[in-house]
């Protein structure tokens, strides 16, 4: 058996079913999983991938291996791994996987050390700590690298900074920028598994709640999306003028988070940036509010000022901490305010992760051929790869479109031709 660190090997059986069950709603990438196992665009290709080891996943990670690649998988998250998943790659599809659900902090950069010991020629990221540990830790390993991707808003950000910074050492595309992959991802994936993890794990009813959402990006834009369709009154906080006056326009009420911290009662941040939810919203928090978060990293949420607050604290439910405060109220954090759609949940459907993955397969496979074209920087997937994905995906489901007449393209492209 490979190289491995899982929780338990005899969840394979269960992770394979699993793994079946989320490819039938994959179809773009079982057809390129398909060229893949004949073309072998990946052969002796080394990848170490650190992403959510989930169904999805390991559906991608056969797709890479079919394409030739030599793939090592860490979890980007420690409380994102499906465990029967991660025993299913090691055992039935032979593929190291280094990741436990619930793994401390120590376990986690271990795993990530064992993904990198492939040596990889390409890196698949989703939040940029594999990166991170290349340019800081492994710098012996950058001398092999060809490219990398990346998957999340919060990882293209990371990233773009160091090439602003010029310390970034090989070339990585923003898979997470692709219309394909962010549209649909970032808003419909987001929005759907986020209130799933919050179902999941408090039972609660949305109707007639007070929902707060932080920020209006576009996982943003999902979550509230979805909860007022589950007929929750939502509130958006916002520090930019644009994206508040845009929530406003799409019926949301718009206030500081302050303001929105004493009537709420569902919290979600999805910001990427850190303290979103702090030490004077807990204070003015009503007794039984819930908050959790939907970005990346659990820092959106000031959980140690939490702490330090609290006079007490249990685990009321699988991933509900309930905090007790020295007034006695009661407040509840879910998921250790980590990722709460992947904690408490199984993360984005299926279907929206073959578009995803499709953007991840493709732009390895770009990477690999044109490699020495690209300077150290982050690049955008490219258009081709983006409609390509768009019509693989609506061939799937059954849907044509209309194209463009001679006449059409002439006019488009004219300037003579007025009123």
């Amino acid at each position: 058996m490979v190289k491995h660190d899982v929780s338990d090997i005899k969840l394979a059986k269960k992770g394979k079913l699993r793994i079946e069950w989320a490819a039938k709603e994959m179809p773009v990438l079982k057809s390129i999983t398909a060229r893949f196992k004949k073309e072998k665009p990946l052969k002796g290709i080394r990848v170490a991938a650190c992403l959510h080891v989930t169904t999805e996943t390991g559906h991608l990670m056969e797709t890479l291996k079919a394409g030739g690649a030599n793939v090592h998988l860490c979890a980007s998250n420690p409380l994102s791994t499906q465990d029967d998943v991660a025993a299913s790659l090691v055992k039935n599809s032979g593929i190291p996987v280094f990741a436990i659900k619930g793994e401390n902090n120590k376990t986690y950069y271990n795993h990530i050390m064992a993904a990198l010991s492939v040596k990889p020629h390409i890196t698949m990221d989703d939040g940029a700590d594999l990166v991170t540990v290349l340019h800081t830790k492994r710098k012996d390993l950058l001398k092999n690298l060809r490219g990398g991707t990346e998957e999340t808003t919060t990882g293209v950000i990371r990233l773009r900074a160091m090439a602003e910074k010029g310390v970034l050492k090989y070339p990585i595309i923003a898979v997470n920028d692709a219309y394909t992959k962010y549209l649909f991802d970032n808003r419909y994936g987001t929005g759907q598994s986020t209130i799933d993890g919050i179902l999941r794990a408090t039972n609660r009813l949305l109707a007639g709640s007070v929902f707060v959402v932080a920020g209006y990006g576009w996982c943003s834009k999902g979550i509230a999306m979805r909860a007022k369709g589950m007929g929750a009154r939502v509130i958006v906080t916002e520090i930019d003028h644009l994206r508040a006056l845009e929530a406003t326009m799409d019926g949301f009420e718009i206030m500081p988070m302050k303001k929105a911290a004493r009537i709420g009662d569902i919290f979600v941040s999805a910001t990427g940036d850190i303290d979103v939810i702090h030490k004077d919203c807990f204070k003015l928090m009503k007794d039984g509010a819930i908050f959790c978060n939907s970005g990346h990293f659990n820092v959106e949420i000031s959980i140690n000022e939490l702490r330090k607050m609290a006079k007490s604290k249990r685990m009321m439910r699988d991933f509900v901490e309930e905090y007790t405060l020295k007034n006695g109220k009661r407040i509840y954090l879910l998921g250790d305010g980590r990722l709460v759609n992947l904690a408490a949940a199984e993360g984005h459907p299926s279907a929206v992760m073959d578009m995803s993955f499709a953007n991840q397969a493709l732009c390895a496979e770009h990477m690999s051929k044109n490699y020495g074209k690209l300077k150290n920087t982050v690049y955008s997937v490219p258009d081709k790869i983006d409609t390509d994905i768009s019509r693989l995906k609506l061939k799937s489901m059954g849907i044509s479109i209309d194209t463009l007449t001679p006449a059409q393209k002439r006019y488009l492209k004219s300037w003579e031709m007025g009123t």
